[in-house]
């Protein structure tokens, strides 16, 4: 008879790893441990192998609900709001025999690239306490960079999984819009938002990427597509890959450090029998503008229902129902939503809607055009993941545009529903991580996983951990 390791030690030594670590880098919002144990003793008592993920303690962004979790959004408005379900993520990674431990820290209704938004506190780089791990999964980043759990899931509107991904030096996927069912995701923009998986490899986010993706008749945007064995994809064999570089986007705005790690991997990528040519995307240097205002105008619609009443904590003391609304939502959202709800509902109100949100999905067609004639030409696109390394915590916190520049290259990919991943690629003089992202065709994933993890096999940027691990 074949017997399996336990998975009750596993998990108790993730849930201490994770206590050790939280006063330092508050990755966690909170942590399960009561129900953590109690799933691993049942998988224990089962005996044999759940799935693919057996005993794989998994943190997941606190915009995802699992029942019997807390899910606050990184909001207050939704401070004491425990799920009486499940997301399909969720359960697809228990089908599978994972074990959730805690959710993770990110900015208020995954509105920031930073965590500095979250109004519980920010999470801290592992790499540098001082620094920001990114967002908004920023929580989910620093959790795997930092070891206490294999993987994480976090969610991409604009970036929030790949950017702090390269951030923290780990890998994170945004798969292709549909992939992955949103049942269950604290929606922010409804037509970006995608869910996927953190990981220190990406082999271990292939694997959980094949768990969760998949039709789901909860979700109306979920596709009907074949879910490939992304694992099976990863041969090592890159030799016929054609791998675009849109060169006109990478200006002196980024880093120097950004901008020779980005040219090395491309000479990697080279080695390995890719060849690496030039390709246009010229209406992609508009995708922050167009991304804040299709983003700020989904989420004036999603966040309405925050009111007091159906939603969300509600205030007391107010006299008229006026009040009621009025100060619920003053008092349970943070300026970055305020400031997004305002803006999304200017661009959609009378006399405005035309110029603004009109204009903006006209021009998102054009972006999502110039992608698809971009890959008549090559297999991949590859761009830098964010154009610098991690920055001081609180030190964009008071200049939304800088802020938001931090997304310049993530962007494209939501707003044209593609799928893309971020690989380690180099540190900084000051030793922080780099990240190198490749974006494949819609349902591609396999094709941009085989090239990032044949990338990852021929460098040495896998092996680096933080100091604080």
């Amino acid at each position: 008879m074949t017997t399996h390791p336990s998975v009750r030690p596993a998990i108790a030594a993730a849930l201490s790893r994770i206590e050790q670590a939280q006063p330092a880098l508050q990755a966690f919002q909170s942590v399960a441990s009561d129900l953590a144990l109690a799933r691993a003793e049942v998988l224990d008592a089962a005996g044999g192998t759940a799935g693919s993920l057996h005993g794989v303690a998994i943190g997941l962004k606190d915009n995802i609900v699992a029942r019997g979790f807390t899910s606050t959004a990184g909001s207050k408005i939704l401070e004491h709001y425990r799920s009486p379900y499940s997301a399909t993520v969720v359960d697809r990674l228990e089908a599978a025999g994972a074990v959730i431990v805690g959710t993770t820290r990110c900015d208020e209704f995954a509105m920031g690239s930073s965590t500095d938004n979250c109004a519980y506190g920010p999470v801290h780089n592992p790499w540098d306490l001082t620094r920001t791990p990114g967002g908004s999964s920023g929580g989910s980043a620093a959790a795997v960079a930092a070891g206490l759990v294999p993987v994480a899931l976090g969610s991409d509107t604009g970036g929030s999984i790949r950017q702090p991904a390269a951030l923290c030096g780990v890998v994170g996927v945004k798969p292709t819009y549909g992939r992955v069912s949103r049942y269950g995701l604290i929606a922010f923009a409804s037509s970006l938002d995608q869910i996927g998986p953190l990981a220190r490899s990406t082999r271990e986010a292939a694997q959980v990427l094949e768990v969760i993706s998949g039709h789901d008749p909860r979700d109306s945007t979920s596709a009907q597509q074949p879910v490939p064995a992304f694992t099976a994809s990863l041969n090592g064999d890159v030799r016929r890959l054609r791998i675009g570089v849109p060169r006109h986007l990478i200006t002196s705005d980024v880093d120097r450090d950004v901008r020779t790690a980005f040219d090395t991997a491309l000479d990697v990528a080279r080695s390995l029998g890719a060849t690496v040519e030039d390709v246009e995307l010229p209406h992609t240097d508009m995708g922050i503008a167009v991304y804040y205002l299709i983003a700020t105008a989904e989420a004036s619609a999603n966040l309405a229902r925050y009111d007091g009443v159906r939603y969300g904590a509600r205030a007391e003391g107010v006299s008229t129902l006026g009040d009621m609304y009025e100060r619920s939502r003053h008092d349970g959202f943070g300026a970055e939503v305020k400031r997004r709800i305002m803006l999304g509902t200017y661009v959609l109100s009378a006399g405005y809607y035309d110029a603004y949100y009109k204009k903006a999905q006209q021009v998102r067609t054009l972006i999502a055009r110039d992608y698809t004639r971009a890959f008549e030409s090559v297999d991949l696109i590859a761009l830098p993941t964010s154009p610098c390394a991690a920055f001081r915590l609180g030190e964009r916190a008071d200049d939304p545009l800088q802020m938001y520049l931090a997304d310049v290259f993530t962007v494209g990919a939501n707003l044209a529903g593609l799928p893309g991943v971020s690989v380690p690629c180099g540190l900084t003089a000051d030793r922080l991580p780099i990240g190198l992202q490749f974006i494949a065709r819609p349902w591609e994933e396999a094709t941009m996983l085989r090239m990032a993890d044949a990338y990852e096999a021929a460098t040495p940027w896998k092996t680096e951990t933080p100091p604080t691990r």
